[in-house]
């Protein structure tokens, strides 16, 4: 190691990151509570640490380097270290806190506040940093590394990733109270054929499970409507667009409030797991570690907390 990257300081790498984020030293000194020339001092002294420019204008717009590019991932790691040290710190005192930085995709979000309370409850000096995401976005965030956890279903096979199954995720039909299926039970599967579907874009996890599930039964869709989101697919079945294919999690408060009806389909709802997942040998914190130990060991509650949901 060059014996001049010792010299740099904890807070000139806070003040690296501000303007990291930030791309102004304006902007980073206002986040920071310093004045700019205090931002502009703390960067040409790291500038003369690392031996290269971080930063350059192009115009008036700020660019990061590749030294600065370098840098910014190797402070990330130092400050998850710093973090995860003073979690296991607190442990040693017999206390868990620090912050859970989790990704979910959409159809969980209303079911995931419920778990971290109950989470929370064991252990209240825990905070949590929650994003809600296309499977897509969580894949992408997965690749980089960017949360602690993430809770999704249909885990890619093609990925090195160590994933736990720890609830069953229904996913059921729904429509207006007025649809012509409304009210009827024992309905065929076949029987979905002759009305307007609602349907997520391919790529998302409910849509890849709903087409292996009617692959299966050989039902062939003949109209579907693709919409971007389980919220929007709610919203066109209320709106009497047509049938919505559903995790029951998502649907819950629509189903509740009687804007919404499930139908009454024999063969629905069927199955998949909600897993939490993890890139395969990452080093948990101690707060990550033991959120997860909880979705493990602690099912039923979780049960208990997502059947208003089902």
């Amino acid at each position: 190691m060059a014996q001049s990257l010792l010299r740099m300081t904890l807070r000139q790498l806070q003040v690296f990151r501000a303007v990291c984020l930030h791309r102004s030293y304006s902007r980073a000194a206002d986040a920071m509570a310093l004045t700019q020339p205090a931002v502009s001092l703390q960067m040409r002294q790291l500038e003369e640490v690392v031996g290269q420019p971080l930063f350059e204008y192009v115009g008036r717009k700020l660019y990061i380097t590749e030294a600065a590019s370098s840098l910014l991932s190797a402070s990330e790691d130092i400050f998850q270290r710093i973090e995860n040290l003073d979690m296991q710190l607190s442990a040693l005192q017999g206390t868990l806190q620090g912050e859970l930085r989790l990704a979910v995709v959409s159809s969980i979000q209303y079911l995931t506040p419920h778990i971290l309370a109950a989470f929370r409850q064991r252990f209240p000096q825990v905070s949590f940093r929650l994003e809600v995401c296309t499977r897509a976005q969580i894949i992408q965030r997965l690749r980089d590394n960017r949360d602690d956890l993430v809770l999704m279903g249909m885990v890619p096979a093609d990925r090195a990733l160590e994933f736990y199954p720890f609830l069953n995720n229904p996913i059921i039909a729904v429509a207006a109270p007025s649809h012509p299926l409304a009210g009827r039970t024992g309905l065929p599967l076949g029987a979905m054929e002759n009305h307007m579907v609602l349907q997520r874009e391919p790529g998302s996890g409910i849509r890849k499970a709903c087409d292996e599930y009617f692959q299966q039964k050989r039902v062939h869709l003949q109209q579907v409507m693709q919409l971007g989101s389980g919220e929007t697919i709610a919203q066109g079945a209320i709106a009497g667009l047509g049938i919505g294919l559903v995790s029951a999690h998502g649907a819950a408060p629509w189903l509740q409030n009687g804007q919404l009806v499930q139908l009454g389909f024999a063969e629905l709802p069927f199955f998949r797991s909600w897993c939490v997942v993890h890139a395969r040998g990452k080093r948990l914190s101690p707060v990550a570690q033991a959120f997860q130990d909880f979705l493990k060991e602690e099912r039923g509650v979780i049960k208990e907390l997502a059947q208003p949901f089902d």
